[in-house]
């Protein structure tokens, strides 16, 4: 799913502790680390979640090669890039790489001219990777309808959130395609030798804006689990909606990343 927005579906679903959200706060970082937030602004611009995405293979296999994750998911250097500059600047390890990746993930949407929210912040890091949850909860690209739906709800999220937070393909990257859409997108697959090439779900990549869902509209969803969100189904008239309205997209999409960030977060010693 990003790009930058590849940060967003898959990060924060992972997470070891089930415990309230109500530890978390936009303020956690204000008094220990005041420049930890506009640090990563400034990269973000320039250049989950437990942080367990951020987790490289070694003598193990971590969540960043499953699949949904492999090849689409990108951005792990910048979160690299502001984890190690922050460490240096304060001298220890005081910003977690968790919350770098979600306050980089609204500042990604906000450099490309989408909505902002408010982070909730003071996620711990985990030291163990997800692999096999990740296999059976990423939503798969083939889903219908049904199964979208269902696997949301098991995350605590409704069809709004759904249908939201899809939308953040609008700045998104796959290297999958539905075979309705395959002949107008031909031309980036490699003729030989290799499947690596990706594709955007909208022409409109730089910006966050309405286009995946004008798309969805005109039966143009890029993955079958796309086009499932408007196909004569229970999520028709909010792609509808979406399509016509942009902020109406951005205030949903705002409260529903919200919820997807409060998943079950990593706090405390």
């Amino acid at each position: 799913m990003v790009s930058p927005t590849n940060f967003l579906p898959h990060a924060f679903l992972w997470l070891a502790l089930v415990v309230t959200v109500f530890s978390l706060s936009p303020k956690f970082y204000d008094k220990v680390c005041p420049q930890a937030l506009p640090t990563i602004k400034r990269v973000v611009e320039v250049a989950g979640c437990d942080g367990s995405l951020l987790l490289d293979s070694t003598s193990f296999e971590t969540e960043n090669i499953v699949r949904g994750n492999f090849i689409s998911v990108k951005g792990f250097e910048v979160v690299d890039q502001i984890k190690a500059g922050m460490d240096r600047f304060y001298g220890c390890p005081i910003v977690y790489c968790v919350d770098i990746l979600v306050v980089a993930a609204r500042d990604s949407v906000v450099a490309l001219g989408g909505p902002t929210w408010k982070v909730r912040l003071g996620r711990r890091d985990s030291i163990r990777d997800w692999k096999d949850l990740a296999n059976s909860t990423l939503p798969s690209a083939s889903m219908d309808l049904p199964a979208l739906i269902s696997n949301f709800k098991n995350q605590g999220l409704n069809k709004r959130d759904l249908v939201a937070l899809s939308g953040g393909h609008t700045i998104g990257l796959s290297q999958y395609i539905d075979l309705a859409f395959a002949k107008e997108r031909r031309a980036t697959c490699p003729c030989t030798e290799g499947n690596t090439n990706l594709t955007p779900f909208d022409l409109t990549l730089a910006r966050f804006d309405s286009a995946y869902f004008k798309n969805l509209v005109k039966q143009k969803g890029l993955l079958t689990s796309d086009q499932a969100l408007f196909n004569v189904g229970s999520t028709d008239k909010l792609v509808e909606t979406y399509s016509k309205n942009l902020d109406a997209f951005w205030v949903d999409f705002g409260k529903s990343i919200i919820r997807m960030g409060n998943i079950m977060p990593l706090i405390g010693k």
